[in-house]
């Protein structure tokens, strides 16, 4: 039996994600920031089959509490084997270059907060366990419309490079996801296209890539070619096209 901590329980992906452990009967922990909203979700999944359920509610921003968070996760479960980290925000670009304490405050949600976690759970995880985290294509390169969120996966990308090479000789896998454009209520006012992937889709993406131990997942798979067309379009070239 899978033993799951999920954090930013809440997200679409991160519920359909759930929801493929449980038709499993896995044990889950769910960690989010909405209580009544976690217990709906959990009360889902006992249905679809999951052995157990607990929840833990907390905003991953508040750091400190990330220890008593995962004592709790440890204690409910017995021991947690795969871990997916999912929470984050999609911040208006436009306002966060108008405020320094938004654009630092994003930063920390979407890039500090996951690091940090992932200290603390590089710390606790067993031989053989999983860490799969949701990074971005957005960390592939910055972008004038998105740079903020762009740089914070950046960061998070750059440093699950180093601790799944360092976890790696632990018999930990280290997991990175980049989605592309995923319709959730996050992006419900966005355009949507032919680029555009539902949330179980991504899900479904996530537990094969962390059922296989892969490094790294782009979801669909289509975008690490858009990324590497991207990635290596010469710099005074990029700073002339619009993306």
């Amino acid at each position: 039996m899978q033993k799951v901590l999920i954090i930013g329980a809440t997200s679409a992906i991160a519920e359909s994600v759930a929801r493929l452990y449980a038709a499993r009967g896995s044990a889950l922990f769910l960690v989010g920031r909405n209580a009544a909203r976690l217990e709906t979700i959990a009360a889902d999944l006992r249905v679809r089959g999951a052995q157990r359920v607990d929840t833990g509610v907390l905003d991953m921003n508040d750091v400190a509490g990330h220890a008593a968070m995962l004592d709790a996760a440890w204690a409910a479960t017995g021991g947690i084997d795969s871990v997916l980290v999912a929470h984050g925000t999609l911040p208006d670009q436009g306002a966060c270059e108008q405020s320094v304490d938004l654009a630092m405050r994003e930063f920390v949600t979407n890039g500090t907060s996951t690091i940090a976690l992932c200290v603390a759970l590089a710390q606790r995880l067993p031989s053989g366990a999983n860490l799969a985290v949701i990074s971005s294509v957005a960390g592939d390169r910055g972008r004038a419309s998105n740079y903020l969120y762009g740089s914070a996966k950046a960061a998070v990308t750059a440093f699950l490079s180093g601790l799944g090479q360092k976890l790696g000789k632990r018999g930990i896998n280290v997991l990175t996801i980049k989605p592309g454009f995923v319709d959730t209520p996050m992006t419900r006012d966005f355009k949507k296209g032919a680029l555009w992937a539902s949330a179980d889709k991504v899900a479904q993406g996530i537990v094969r890539a962390s059922d296989r131990r892969r490094a790294v997942a782009y979801l669909p798979g289509f975008w690490w070619a858009i990324m590497m067309v991207i990635k290596n379009i010469p710099e005074f070239v990029f700073r002339r096209i619009k993306l």
